[in-house]
């Protein structure tokens, strides 16, 4: 907590250089955990800024802004703690979920271990059962980058590149069957590969793969705009 919100103060001290508008808002690790209102807490004191603690839907609907705008389409958000599946059509909300599984929450729970995995992603995969309308579906989130970054072989991250890279559903498997066979260290030598997500790529790989599978999508792409932009978005309309 205090490492983080040490940051959180760093950000608002350069955005408040640069006369920033600023809003500080927090998802699933925050909203998940039992000590979360305390984070916020030491946060608003060492910032003055209130955090806004998004909820599971919410979450989704800002990734679905960040992506699309106000496009039809989809998006699957494999954060951290969290996973959020959002799809808009006519110019509609259809259907927002955020499931309690994400990276992070994977590799605390199962490591590198594919039986243990598949188990707790099953598990929270079942509640899918929507589907996708009209309009691209892009992964969005650090996961669906990092993947798309190593698929490029990139050695500096393009931004560029990333957005509206496309991956087959059958490529992605074999991406995730890869990288699970491999020793950490081993990915961390892969091209694109960032080494403070080489512990977590793994599962957050499977976990894609499988939401993917679940919604009977053959394909998705990649956006580099995410909850982020979703959040700016959202706020320049109320």
């Amino acid at each position: 907590m205090k490492r983080s919100a040490s940051a959180v103060e760093d950000f608002v001290r350069i955005a408040e250089g640069e006369g920033a508008d600023i809003n500080v808002f927090a998802t699933a690790a925050v909203r998940s955990a039992v000590n979360g209102p305390d984070f916020c807490k030491r946060v608003e004191r060492k910032c003055g800024r209130i955090v806004d603690v998004v909820s599971g839907e919410e979450e989704a609907l800002l990734g679905l802004y960040g992506a699309l705008g106000t496009d039809d389409g989809g998006i699957i958000d494999v954060g951290g703690a969290s996973t959020e599946v959002c799809f808009r059509e006519g110019g509609s909300v259809k259907s927002s979920l955020s499931l309690d599984v994400g990276a992070v929450r994977l590799f605390d729970l199962c490591g590198q271990d594919r039986d243990k995995l598949e188990c707790a992603i099953a598990a929270q995969t079942e509640r899918l059962n929507v589907k996708p309308g009209a309009g691209k579906v892009y992964a969005i989130g650090g996961t669906a980058t990092t993947i798309a970054a190593v698929m490029l072989g990139m050695r500096e991250y393009d931004s560029e590149r990333i957005q509206g890279y496309t991956i087959s559903l059958e490529v992605l498997r074999v991406f995730a069957d890869d990288v699970l066979s491999r020793s950490v260290e081993e990915r961390k030598k892969l091209d694109g590969m960032d080494e403070r997500r080489a512990d977590i790529i793994a599962g957050g790989a499977l976990l894609l793969a499988r939401v993917v599978e679940k919604l009977h999508l053959t394909e998705i792409s990649v956006s580099d705009k995410d909850n982020l932009e979703g959040y700016l978005a959202l706020r320049g309309m109320q």
